[in-house]
């Protein structure tokens, strides 16, 4: 049970963030101010934001879950994120850096056209709303255990409302200064939670566990299997981690506004590398201490699965321990953290949403209002975004899947499209708008097939089965294609169907 100072200390916090996302906005006249913090902020101020956003609830009690039911092969997917990182710090990051982009799809408006540039802007709005729509539901289940601990019914959609309020008011006020150093904060907090977690489950298990842990498997990193159906269908074998992985990771840091936007503020091409190759460092050691206190926890709770510890589900783990188990203060403290991972992460994406809604889909539209009511128009904006994405959080409460491989998938519908449009424009001078267009709206349309309907047998034959429920396929002996190929598969469709549509030009 949680002690009266632990609920001090997420109370402390929770109104810690808003005056501090408030003090921190600076002066703001323009939206270059408000999404771009006027370029002013250091490179590894950026290189921290980008680490908390993408580090959101998801990775705090979904990691250590994946772990608690597996083992550490999660941890291979971090040298495709660092791969992936170069590659966009080597071919995307100098496109991005020449002119005064505000977006990333801005490019795309610059190569093809206006609409290409709304098309591709459009998908991220529906993208993010569904991927962090999951991250924000993700926050909502260790508070609703603390609720309930305390004797408090209270459903995932007050939770969800509560967390969605409060980020907003300091994302509305302070903008992208705001997000940014509040990032750098909220990272340093769960971290130390993490840590300190890790610590305390050392100190309390006996003499013997972490062998325990090696001859169990859990702390297997590597996974070989060089068969092709092993390849294709299981997500953590290192050929599918690292370039699955890699390629996952050029579209969400080469393609997405979420993190683009951060690289855009960097005042210099060296600064915007820095940031984001540094990031993938940072992330790496993240997965590790996640995925530790996940091993850490099964070894702690004797292997019980989720109806031996009284759970619905595995992402319930980490918070379980931290309610009952945790000392006084610590508990709070480390709740605080998962918190400040999920408001890092919806922070940015507000901000990412309004200047995307700005820039992108208003566009010309927009052209004639002074710097003042363009500032507040992308304040109003932020607010409106924050009352879409409540509302879509609410569509996952009842979603069964550990939450940090749901909110990788639904990422991986449109990822290879944005991807894929961004190669088109580099790679393929005859490319036309009318033939990127047809080519990423085919990349969609195919990549919704595909994740729902391309499965292989147990014998290695492919079929299409178009039946979004898995457990019905899964009884039938099928495994679907693993999802870090979701997003390589997308950008070929791309590729293949954009160069042929350019064939017809000169």
């Amino acid at each position: 049970m949680l002690h009266t100072v632990d609920y001090v200390v997420i109370l402390v916090y929770l109104v810690g963030v808003v005056v501090f996302g408030i003090k921190s906005a600076g002066k703001q006249t323009t939206t270059k101010d408000y999404f771009l913090g006027s370029k002013e902020l250091p490179w590894w101020a950026i290189c921290f934001s980008i680490v908390a956003t993408e580090t959101s609830t998801l990775t705090v009690i979904g990691i250590p879950a994946v772990a608690y039911g597996g083992n550490m092969t999660f941890f291979q997917l971090t040298f495709g994120y660092l791969l992936g990182r170069v590659l966009v710090a080597a071919f995307f990051l100098p496109r991005y850096m020449k002119g005064e982009l505000q977006t990333a799809y801005s490019y795309l408006g610059e190569r093809f056209g206006p609409n290409m540039q709304r098309l591709s802007s459009v998908t991220f709005l529906a993208t993010r709303l569904l991927a962090d729509g999951v991250r924000l539901f993700a926050t909502a289940i260790p508070i609703r255990i603390i609720a309930t601990s305390a004797g408090f019914d209270v459903g995932y959609p007050v939770i969800i409302l509560g967390i969605g309020a409060l980020t907003a008011l300091y994302t509305y006020v302070g903008g992208f200064k705001a997000v940014v150093w509040m990032d750098v904060v909220q990272m340093s907090l769960y971290v130390l939670g993490a840590l300190t977690t890790v610590g305390l489950l050392l100190f309390a298990l006996p003499d013997g566990a972490l062998s325990g842990l090696v001859a169990a498997g859990k702390t297997h990193v590597f996974y070989s299997d060089f068969t092709l159906q092993a390849i294709a269908t299981q997500p953590y074998v290192l050929v599918t981690a690292v370039l699955g992985g890699g390629i996952f990771s050029m579209a969400s840091h080469g393609t997405d506004q979420l993190i683009v936007q951060r690289l855009l503020s960097c005042g210099s091409l060296k600064d915007a590398r820095k940031a984001i190759i540094g990031s993938a460092f940072f992330v790496m050691g993240q997965f590790a201490i996640f995925l530790f206190v996940g091993s850490l926890l099964w070894s702690f709770y004797g292997g019980a699965d989720i109806a031996g510890l009284g759970l619905s589900r595995l992402d319930e783990v980490f918070p379980k321990y931290i309610v009952e188990q945790l000392p006084v203060g610590v508990a709070g403290l480390v709740l605080a953290g998962i918190l400040a991972a999920a408001m890092s992460t919806l922070s940015s994406s507000l901000n990412a949403l309004a200047s995307s809604s700005m820039t992108d889909v208003l566009g010309s539209k927009i052209a004639h209002l002074s710097q003042e009511k363009a500032l507040q128009l992308s304040k109003w904006l932020t607010l409106g975004w924050a009352v879409v994405f409540i509302g879509f959080a609410t569509l996952f409460t009842n979603m069964q899947n550990p939450v940090v491989e749901l909110g990788l998938s639904i990422a991986s519908f449109t990822y290879g499209a944005l991807l894929g449009a961004f190669l088109l424009g580099l790679a393929v001078k005859r490319v036309q708008e009318k033939d990127a267009m047809v080519a990423f709206s085919c990349s969609i349309v195919a990549m919704v097939a595909i994740i729902f309907g391309v499965w292989t047998t147990s014998d290695g034959n492919w079929m299409f089965l178009f039946n979004p429920d898995a457990a019905i396929k899964t009884t039938m002996g099928l495994s679907p294609i693993a999802w870090p190929w979701y997003t390589a598969l997308g950008t070929v469709i791309t590729l293949i169907v954009g160069s042929l549509l350019s064939v017809r030009h000169r």
